[in-house]
């Protein structure tokens, strides 16, 4: 078992609704963080059971997810995936076996810097996203950031059961 090297931040049981939900979010980003912390390529491409998640296509799919929802939705800065195939919607998680676990960090931690920034310069959580979805409409910046706990907290449970196979390593 690997001792996490990363702390887990605090969160204020008292705040303003877009401090709370900020410290929600960097808790699970950081749970994530924790999850993969000290994995080699073969360790992250480990699955439980019948599932084909492993470590690699979660933090490949965080990623995009970050990606997505803050600054293609919310900002419109960009508008592709850096893992999109025509052939496979699932790219992100369907990873060669020349995708390394760096290469996956490294754009997950740009998309989190990036998607740090945003929030804080927008305090407001009733803002509207710059996009209209197709399938939501119009968002709002609290939509988004709830979506994301939502997102983290979901992939952190398969993380959880995926790390504790790999080498037993266990809690957030």
């Amino acid at each position: 078992m690997i001792e996490s090297r990363t702390p887990l931040p605090e969160i204020a049981a008292i705040s303003d609704e877009h401090t709370m939900l900020q410290q929600f979010l960097e808790y699970f980003r950081t749970v994530m963080l924790r999850k993969v912390e000290g994995l080699d390529d073969q360790q992250a491409r480990v699955t439980v059971a019948a599932s084909s998640i492993d470590m690699l296509g979660m933090v490949r799919h965080l990623a995009d997810v970050e990606r997505w929802w803050f600054r293609a939705v919310f900002t419109q800065e960009v508008t592709d995936a850096i893992y999109e195939a025509d052939d496979d919607v699932d790219a992100d998680w369907h990873h060669a076996p020349t995708d390394t676990l760096v290469e996956a960090m490294q754009h997950w931690h740009n998309e989190v810097a990036r998607a740090r920034q945003i929030v804080a310069a927008n305090t407001d959580v009733n803002a509207i996203a710059s996009l209209v979805t197709e399938r939501r409409g119009q968002i709002s910046l609290r939509w988004i950031m709830v979506h994301m706990i939502e997102e983290y907290a979901r992939h952190c449970g398969h993380a959880d059961l995926i790390r504790e196979a790999i080498d037993g390593t266990v809690a957030d």
